[in-house]
């Protein structure tokens, strides 16, 4: 049987009908459910990570899922539901893309408007801003949009771009990778002599400037990472398949002996 998206939205609200419906979901807010839905996004980054379109097609799916929770937990406090959402973003979309929708609307598609990505993104950015302005939100600092709530490394990333938006950045990564060097040795001399706080105050640092080279290069910290781990998940499994092989505990090993294993590994590809 093929399913639908309506399908979807009744099989949520029965989930949450206070009678007949599941008692976990019945009892489920938007604060229980958020870090639910903040997973669910990182599955679908590892998926992609890993190359798996069947798992991303299964972890996308979870996202929706997420998507619809939240929204029949609005519908049933008269917030708002499913179909605002969709209606919201629609006209967002069209409202943000005027090089692809002229006029606002499904019917200007098409026109001759071509941008570059830097106009694009100049335009956005101006758009963003005249959408807060409707809004109300006046007065705002310039990096008060950038959530607290996002990855911290891509918050890092976020207000980074915020503030070269006004010039203030570096022209090329350079002094990036010089201000990496700077930080790493106040980190050291941290750890030597100083205290627990400004170590870890010292290795905050270190990431900022090291998320701050990642902007310069046009890479997402978070996903770079992800897949370093990814990797090292990859080589260490390969360690444990070896010594398996030759009946040997990973305990029983000296570090030089895994060091060996772990550049075997990475010599086969892994």
């Amino acid at each position: 049987m093929k399913y639908t998206l309506n399908d979807l939205l009744a099989l949520m609200t029965m989930l949450r009908d206070k009678q007949y419906g599941c008692p976990w979901d019945q009892k489920q807010s938007f604060a229980t459910i958020a870090p639910y839905t903040l997973e669910e996004a990182y599955e679908v980054m590892d998926a992609i990570v890993r190359g798996n379109r069947d798992d991303l097609k299964d972890e996308l799916g979870d996202l929706l899922f997420q998507v619809v929770f939240h929204a029949q937990m609005a519908s049933e406090e008269n917030a708002f539901n499913f179909s605002d959402v969709i209606q919201t973003i629609v006209e967002k979309m069209l409202r943000r893309h005027p090089h692809v929708f002229p006029d606002g609307t499904f019917d200007s598609y098409a026109s001759p408007n071509r941008l570059t990505e830097e106009e694009i993104n100049a335009q956005w950015q101006v758009i963003k801003a005249q959408e807060k302005q409707a809004k109300g939100e006046h007065h705002q600092g310039l990096l008060d949009s950038v959530s607290n709530s996002v990855p911290v490394l891509t918050q890092a990333v976020k207000l980074q771009k915020k503030a070269a938006t006004v010039g203030f950045d570096w022209s090329d990564t350079a002094p990036v990778f010089n201000k990496i060097r700077e930080e790493l040795d106040e980190l050291e001399e941290a750890i030597q002599h100083l205290s627990k706080a400004e170590a870890e105050a010292e290795l905050g640092d270190v990431l900022f400037a090291v998320s701050n080279l990642a902007r310069h290069l046009s890479i997402a910290p978070e996903q770079a990472l992800m897949q370093t781990n990814v990797k090292f998940r990859r080589r260490f499994a390969y360690i444990e398949t070896q010594l398996r092989e030759r009946e040997v505990c990973l305990t029983d090993c000296t570090l030089k002996e895994l060091d060996q294993l772990w550049d075997d590994a990475k010599a086969s590809g892994l």
